[in-house]
């Protein structure tokens, strides 16, 4: 036992609030990370797939001799090959009791593909280019049939079916409300109505999905490795179609290259690289292609929208009417929950006594949706601001005091928005301050002073304008996120959780939460994510819910290894824990005898020694498992204003000023909510200027490359103008909010607002997004803008 002086030791370790510089993006700089891709194994195999070309077809026929007799493959799976080996279909996620006809998607298809892209047939040989020669050698006869292309038509009783031997193609229909709507619309001193849409787009991280399997045959045991979001999520999926001992099943996500939600859902290649692994006992690899990531990976968006609001006089808001029709594509890898969570997002920030909405989700023979960054969210805002921005004109009103005399005042919370949230709790706004933040926005973007800047620009022949939307965000849903946090014999600090990263930050933050409740450096800290052997459960990293949950989670733990620590001291120093403290690694008295006993020593105690006996009523080891399990969501919330030019000859678009004012409660690195703010807001202006993944009348897919298909560049995003506002959350220790998907939410409303604004003259309207060039110009020829 050491008994020494503190001198040199840091007494004060405080990192939550800090601009901390991340730990995690060393070693990815210099290349060094671990993705899936990384990782080679001896005797490894290497598998690819076999899509449908064909919307909808029945399968007559296959043939696989040839691909079964090329050199180097080891062997051809179709659906046949699979019985006995995994049950036939994924499993049901979020299953839902509005849906009326459920379908999720087959390992391999049988007898009907139902989207081009589909996985007909998997092929492992010794390397890629094998196995993709292989797949060109397998012979399929289809029977084509008739295809749905478009959700609305879909409702159609004339359409085609989806899937043949469904009735028709509606997933489900949901009419929900609050509030008498009757009364609200009844006499009215007006009503404005429009309809709205926006199309497809997906996540397309820089990682696109990737799977490694290999099975251990001398004891049953299977690692699989994957780029995805959720480790135990994915592990229980296994463990279900392939009928496995949970036991003997892990997954690792190491280094994930970008998830935005589409890597959550559970892909048929998952399962056939363990199946194939375990049959051949040798190591099967498969990495994703781009093509492969456009046509099978989960998209969002596609909703159509009709809005009807009721106003006063005043602009007070009487009431809102919606009917959404929501393309989910082929199967429901999440369910429904992308449009659930549209409808509930609607009421925003503003107080809305009474809403009724209608909603039909509809079959369609293209990739599934899922929720991607945002979930729901930007359609239901792009909705609901883009009225308020008509209402504004029926109004006379400006466009800021319309949105003013609406909003939910801070005295109000918690506030009760009417609907049920997806977490099945009311949709209760726990904290935030609506009327501050949205003031924030427009101070911080000069608003007052925007229409002396757009006559200025206009007698310089230049076409300005300005946007805003406003929203409020459900995050850190539950139902838990686990930590362990272990002190170890060499003093050092490992922080275990079930959450997988994928460029958050996580280690960073979790490190800030730790190194300050134990009051060590934060160099002393290690954070194991993505590992199911770390942790015996988990949920996974999406909904903006890790802070919030696996954050609090590390917070208690690291708590309670605290007190831990200051009990085993005092039992050997025959003192009490409140005459201690800790200190820099170290636990210290209080009243200058100047003792301690450092983190490492006092964990070599706890492990057991002979002649000791712990004290009453504590366990061995200085480790604690805590999982954090929160009571409802809490709910973020921001502005966006957005400034840009409009060239009226090319209908291009130049982002002049964008401000995003975002309350995410208390920052543990407000440095990392800058970058996920940033991030989100780049995808939401893809979104609204760029991003559209468009099918042709047969359901075929035509943007398949970044060719066609394009992402906005360093040169598409400005300088975001980041207003911070912290309105702690009563609802966790740490006070925390999400905040990775805030800067998506509002984008594409702001941003098509603006546009609008900028054009006003031509009396052009826009209600859909993305807004690309030529869709400009052609709203302004029709205009007759080029006839004047």
């Amino acid at each position: 036992m050491e008994i020494s002086d503190l001198k040199g030791v840091p007494t004060d370790q405080r990192y939550i609030g800090k601009r901390v510089l991340r730990t995690e993006d060393k070693k990815l700089l210099q290349g060094q990370g671990s993705y899936v891709d990384d990782v080679h194994l001896p005797n490894m195999l290497q598998a690819a797939v076999l899509r449908s070309p064909h919307a909808h077809a029945k399968i007559v026929s296959i043939d696989c001799t040839a691909a079964h007799e090329l050199k180097g493959v080891h062997a051809v799976y179709t659906h046949a090959d699979l019985t006995g080996r995994a049950r036939g279909r994924a499993p049901s996620m979020l299953p839902n009791p509005a849906i009326r006809f459920e379908r999720t998607q087959e390992l391999l298809t049988s007898t009907e593909v139902t989207f081009a892209g589909e996985a007909v047939a998997f092929v492992v040989a010794d390397d890629r280019y094998i196995a993709e020669d292989a797949c060109g050698l397998i012979e399929i006869e289809y029977d084509t049939l008739p295809a749905v292309a478009e959700c609305r038509d879909g409702l159609r009783p004339e359409s085609p079916l989806c899937h043949t031997d469904a009735k028709d193609n509606v997933v489900a229909h949901i009419d929900m409300g609050f509030g008498d709507i009757d009364a609200a619309f009844n006499n009215a001193p007006h009503v404005v109505e429009e309809t709205y849409w926006q199309n497809r787009g997906s996540a397309h991280p820089m990682e696109t999905r990737g799977y490694l399997a290999e099975y251990h045959a001398t004891n049953g045991e299977l690692t699989v490795w994957s780029s995805g979001q959720a480790p135990h999520h994915e592990k229980k999926n296994l463990v279900e179609l392939l009928e496995w001992d949970a036991e003997k099943l892990r997954v690792l996500m190491n280094d994930v290259g970008g998830g935005f939600g589409p890597k959550l859902p559970f892909y048929p290649e998952e399962a056939l690289v363990a199946i194939a692994a375990v049959a051949l006992k040798r190591p099967v690899k498969w990495i994703e292609d781009r093509r492969e990531h456009f046509l099978a990976v989960t998209q969002e968006r596609d909703q159509w929208w009709t809005v009807r609001i009721a106003l006063e006089n005043d602009g007070k808001i009487r009431g809102v009417k919606l009917e959404m029709v929501h393309d989910n594509g082929a199967f429901l890898p999440w369910g429904i929950i992308t449009p659930y969570i549209s409808i509930t997002t609607t009421p925003g920030p503003y107080v809305i006594p009474a809403m009724a909405a209608k909603l039909d989700v509809v079959y369609t023979n293209k990739c599934a949706t899922s929720p991607v960054r945002g979930a729901g969210r930007p359609q239901a805002v792009f909705a609901m601001e883009r009225i308020l921005d008509k209402a504004a004109r029926a109004l006379c009103m400006d466009r800021a005091e319309l949105r003013w005399r609406n909003l939910i005042q801070p005295e109000q919370m918690p506030y009760d928005a009417g609907f049920i949230y997806r977490d099945g709790s009311p949709l209760r706004y726990d904290s935030g301050d609506y009327p501050a933040c949205q003031k924030a926005a427009l101070e911080r973007a000069n608003y007052a002073s925007f229409a002396a800047r757009k006559a200025e620009a206009r007698r310089q022949g230049r076409f300005v304008g300005i946007g805003m939307a406003s929203f409020v965000e459900g995050t850190g849903m539950g139902p838990f996120e686990g930590a362990t946090v272990r002190v170890q014999a060499n003093g050092r600090i490992v922080v275990i959780t079930g959450a997988s990263p994928q460029g958050q930050g996580h280690k960073t933050t979790f490190a800030q939460i730790c190194a300050e409740q134990l009051n060590v450096p934060l160099e002393t800290i290690d954070v194991v994510t993505g590992d199911t052997g770390g942790i015996s459960m988990g949920v996974g990293t999406f909904a903006s819910r890790v802070t919030v949950n696996a954050g609090n989670s590390v917070y208690i733990a690291a708590q309670a290894v605290g007190e831990k620590m200051l009990t085993l001291a005092a039992h050997l120093w025959k003192c009490e824990t409140d005459e201690l403290l800790l200190v820099g690694g170290h636990v210290a008295r209080r009243s200058g005898i100047e003792q301690r006993m450092s983190y490492g020593e006092l964990a070599k105690i706890s492990q057991g020694m002979p002649g000791f006996t712990m004290p009453k009523g504590l366990t061995a080891g200085l480790e604690e498992t805590k999982y954090f399990s929160p009571a409802q969501s809490t709910y973020c919330n921001g502005t966006a204003v957005v400034e840009l030019e409009v060239d009226r000859e090319t209908g291009h678009i130049t982002i002049l000023n964008y401000v995003m004012a975002h309350d995410s409660g208390k920052l543990i690195n407000p440095m990392i909510v800058d970058g996920q703010i940033i991030g989100s807001v780049a995808h939401g202006i893809g979104n609204a200027t760029l991003e559209w993944m468009q099918y042709d009348e047969n359901a075929q897919p035509t943007t398949t490359n970044f060719g066609e298909y394009l992402l906005p560049m360093a040169t598409d995003v400005p300088n975001i103008d980041i207003v911070h506002l912290e309105t702690p959350s009563p609802l966790n220790p740490l006070g925390v909010k999400g905040a990775g998907e805030g800067g998506t939410i509002p984008a594409a409303a702001a941003i098509v607002g603006a546009i609008e604004d900028a054009l006003s003259e031509y009396g052009v309207e826009f209600t859909e997004a993305p807004l690309v060039p030529q869709r400009v110009f052609q709203k302004l020829k029709e205009a007759g803008a080029y006839a004047r």
